[in-house]
């Protein structure tokens, strides 16, 4: 049974939350429809362009992206302290780039003089955009009516596009979060469409070994959540280092591929060992997500989101009592 979006999606209980949308029934977002001969390689562009547009105006960071050929991935951080930080008239600027507004939203922002009263409603538009601009489920609803509207358009028809509204997992700590992350870049291995992080067009992987290699590439990239750096604050940046994380989608990407038989090399990367997270569950993981469904996190933590949930049992309890290996 369908529950309410507030219910799956909490800022106190955690900023992240990984989000996936898919197409309904044959219909292509992206790649070659086979049946029809159509390539449409470049609405792949359309995602990155938009999720680009998108973070720029809302409280909103990307942490990870994968555009496949019929759905995408992203993971999301709700920036609280920045969208407290922004003044009324930001907060009104940020939101008519999107919206036009109501009239008296539009005098205010051309200078006219207003009354008092007039003023009060400024100021409750204001908080109310405010709320809206750290919201995941606006932001998916401008990316996803978006694609939509503009898929529609060139395949000259009309209807649904979505197969139904955007699922949900509350990641809730660090390695839940290192989890879903990878799983996203790695899709493209996993697809079996490339055999390395860096040739995996449209995700965040491929741009974080850009900025390591800096490689020149035609795209904008996409402005993602950076990874912190020796010493750095974890509140304004990923709680990873760039170097240990992209040596862990290197090594779990060369497990996972169809091609190989799945054992684990003696190399494993120590952000697994400083993590506690069990090589064997985290590689049984990656080749599939139906092992979580509304939150990834410890035991502990997972147990305490259920209850607060008014949940007695999760999807994933006993998965995570073997992936993570403390609680």
């Amino acid at each position: 049974m369908a529950q309410a979006r507030n219910t799956l999606i909490d800022p106190s209980s955690t900023p992240y939350y990984h989000c996936m949308a898919r197409c309904v029934r044959q219909a292509y977002l992206c790649g070659e429809n086979h049946l029809t001969g159509k390539n449409y390689e470049h609405r792949r562009q359309w995602v990155v362009d938009k999720l680009r547009e998108l973070v720029s105006v809302f409280a909103i960071e990307v942490c990870a992206y994968a555009v496949m050929s019929n759905h995408y991935h992203v993971v999301l951080h709700i920036n609280q302290l920045s969208a407290r930080g922004w003044s009324r008239d930001e907060v009104l600027h940020r939101w008519t780039t999107l919206f036009t507004g109501p009239l008296l939203v539009q005098r205010h922002l051309a200078a006219d003089k207003l009354g008092s009263a007039e003023l009060a409603r400024i100021d409750e538009y204001a908080e109310e955009y405010r709320r809206r601009l750290k919201d995941i489920s606006w932001f998916m609803r401008c990316l996803n009516e978006y694609l939509a509207r503009e898929a529609n358009k060139e395949d000259e028809c009309k209807g649904r596009f979505w197969e139904g509204r955007f699922k949900s997992q509350a990641l809730l700590d660090e390695a839940a979060l290192l989890t879903c992350m990878t799983y996203v870049d790695l899709n493209p291995i996993r697809a079996g469409k490339v055999e390395t992080p860096e040739e995996s067009n449209y995700t965040s992987i491929q741009e974080r070994v850009e900025q390591v290699t800096n490689t020149e590439t035609k795209k904008q990239p996409l402005t993602l959540k950076p990874m912190c750096l020796q010493g750095q604050n974890t509140d304004v940046a990923l709680p990873y280092l760039l170097h240990d994380y992209l040596e862990l989608v290197d090594w779990t990407g060369r497990v996972v591929r169809t091609d190989k038989k799945g054992s684990i090399p003696s190399c494993t990367p120590p952000i697994l060992e400083r993590l506690e997270i069990d090589p064997d569950e985290w590689l049984k993981t990656m080749q599939r997500n139906n092992r979580f469904y509304r939150a990834v996190g410890r035991l502990e933590v997972m147990k305490a989101y259920a209850l607060e949930a008014g949940q007695k049992w999760l999807q994933g309890l006993n998965v995570c009592s073997r992936l993570y290996l403390t609680g």
